[in-house]
């Protein structure tokens, strides 16, 4: 018999996408979302797999599963910057209490649990790339701490359902992902670029730019996200692709693949915005044998394209 997956988030950008994945792979994926801020569109034509259904809920709430559940994959998040700064309490709500009603479910199923964490634990790093045992530099007060906090939380109630419990759980630090579902007024510097770009809008640049990020395309992030997953590794792996850029250079890059009359236009840097941003991924090459594959330029196209279909 098939393993059951459980994704939480799946409305959302990474959540639609690794439901997609393990469907593919003829897996049984019950998606559970509150569409507070993922829209049913990313996973309507699911309905084309028997072994898809869809719960609308909401993870601060405990839920009940009548099936025997093998995976959890827990992508619950008010992930991007607009979110998170209208959704404060809310942010925290899911990172805290969200996570572990999770977790509980997890336990009830003796099913490994893999919750999605982020390079913003880091927060403005002090550390140059940032390896897994850097402990971050974040302000837990500032606009960012919701958020940030909210994921270090996350990961600490993880670590302890894992010692205490003896939870099989899988916590993966997630750099910068990008690619289709993504929505267009997401507030990330891609998203946000590209679709200024296609409608001729002024390229909104905070700071000077010269902050970098580390971008990994949507399919070898779902890629390494699978194997760890399926791993039998406990603690933190960071997930990204060690290809740093200025952002400055990131709107070249996508210049070169829009025609559009857009002109850069610079903007205050937020406080606490990461000045930069690179994975070590050292163990997530020795453990889960993963690397990213894909060149930003080609991430970039397949980017683009969606967000043209999908005016």
């Amino acid at each position: 018999m098939s393993n059951v997956f459980l994704v939480t988030g799946c409305c959302g950008f990474l959540g639609s996408n690794m439901c997609e994945f393990l469907l593919k792979k003829k897996y049984e994926v019950i998606g559970i979302d509150n569409l507070l801020t993922g829209s049913v569109n990313n996973i309507k034509y699911f309905k084309r797999y028997k072994t898809f259904s869809f719960i609308k809920h909401d993870v601060i709430y405990p839920i009940k599963i009548d099936k025997k559940i093998d995976f959890i994959l827990h992508f619950a998040s008010t992930a991007s910057p607009v979110d998170y700064i209208k959704y404060p309490i809310k942010t925290l709500r899911i990172g805290s209490i969200g996570t572990e009603n999770i977790l509980k479910l997890g336990l009830l199923n003796n099913a490994k649990v893999l919750v999605a964490s982020t390079s913003e634990v880091y927060g403005d790093p002090l550390e140059h790339p940032q390896k897994e045992t850097y402990y971050g530099n974040v302000n837990s007060v500032g606009p960012r701490g919701v958020y940030d906090e909210a994921k270090r939380y996350l990961e600490a109630i993880t670590t302890a359902y894992h010692n205490k419990k003896e939870l099989d759980t899988k916590i993966a630090r997630i750099f910068n992902s990008y690619g289709p579902k993504m929505r267009k007024k997401d507030g990330r510097a891609i998203p946000n670029f590209i679709n200024q770009m296609i409608n001729n809008e002024n390229i909104t640049i905070y700071g000077d730019g010269t902050q970098t990020r580390s971008f990994c395309y949507v399919d070898d992030t779902i890629e390494g996200l699978y194997k760890f997953v399926k791993s039998d590794y406990n603690y933190p792996i960071n997930i990204g692709n060690p290809k740093e850029y200025t952002i400055l250079e990131l709107v070249e890059f996508i210049k070169n693949l829009i025609s559009s009359n857009s002109k850069i236009k610079f903007s205050i840097l937020p406080e606490n915005d990461p000045k930069v941003r690179k994975p070590d991924i050292t163990l997530a090459r020795k453990i889960l044998k993963w690397e990213p594959k894909v060149e930003l330029n080609e991430g970039l196209k397949n980017t683009i394209d969606y967000f043209y279909n999908n005016k």
